[in-house]
């Protein structure tokens, strides 16, 4: 028998330790393998916003193993279905989106966690018990299963307190991108009214005991944010980081091309 697989980031995470992460959203598990080594804390691998599935996710997860950076997973949708999947190959970590109440909060980890404390379907043999090897893991399974919800609406933002609160959320992260379209403003996650509902919101979180959370590629607001309380921030994305390398490289040859 092995012991249960620790959860580096959710204890990072309970220390308040600010955790510098990126997006991948490159479907690819050389991709995952050769960012889990780049110095970042984590890596989400998306699959609201990429053209993934479960077994390029679990190849992603194998690939990473070895590297230092914790892989968080986001299912398409706060979908019991989906949190079993991704549970079952090993993620340990989920951040699920649109979670616009505190009883949607309730729900999505109570999908995280075996009955009687929740709806979590048993299969004995699985990657995240190392196929039936993990001592006791039905019993212990939720001490490494990290629960993020993603507040992004504004319902989500006028009820971020009560969702935070929620027994077994372990942070709740804010969606720039959706928040901004939901408050009128579509394609301006900076517009200096969302910064500012954000600002708040992860002052609101913070204060409630929980770490905050959020994508952004702008500077000023990564460190605005971790002053209020943002504790799991990723400031990049693999295909932009990608794109603005090669366009980059570019410029530096134009000349050649005249």
């Amino acid at each position: 028998m092995v012991d249960l697989p620790r959860n580096p980031f959710k204890e990072a995470l309970k220390q308040g330790k600010v955790q510098l992460g990126l997006w991948a959203c490159i479907p690819d598990s050389f991709v995952a393998e050769m960012l889990a080594d780049t110095g970042y804390d984590w890596i989400l691998l998306d699959t609201e916003h990429s053209p993934t599935d479960l077994r390029i996710i679990a190849s992603q997860l194998q690939a990473a193993e070895g590297g230092a950076a914790h892989m968080v997973v986001r299912p398409a949708a706060n979908d019991p279905v989906l949190i079993k999947l991704f549970l079952d190959i090993g993620a340990q970590s989920l951040l699920l989106p649109m979670v616009n109440t505190a009883e949607e909060a309730r729900a999505a980890v109570a999908a995280t966690r075996y009955p009687p404390e929740g709806i979590r379907g048993v299969a004995g043999v699985t990657r995240a018990s190392r196929y039936g090897k993990v001592a006791n893991y039905a019993e212990r399974a939720a001490e490494a299963i990290c629960v993020l919800v993603q507040a992004e609406t504004v319902e989500a933002i006028n009820n971020v307190e009560e969702i935070a609160a929620v027994e077994g959320v372990d942070g709740v992260f804010i969606g720039p991108a959706d928040l901004a379209a939901s408050m009128g403003f579509p394609g301006q996650p900076a517009h200096p009214e969302v910064v500012a509902v954000i600002e708040k919101a992860t002052a609101k979180i913070a204060a409630v005991g929980k770490p905050a959370g959020i994508l952004t590629f702008r500077g000023d607001i990564v460190r605005s944010v971790a002053a209020r309380g943002a504790r799991f921030i990723a400031v990049g994305a693999d295909i932009s980081l990608l794109q603005a390398s090669a366009e980059k490289l570019l410029t530096e040859f134009a000349d050649l091309k005249t």
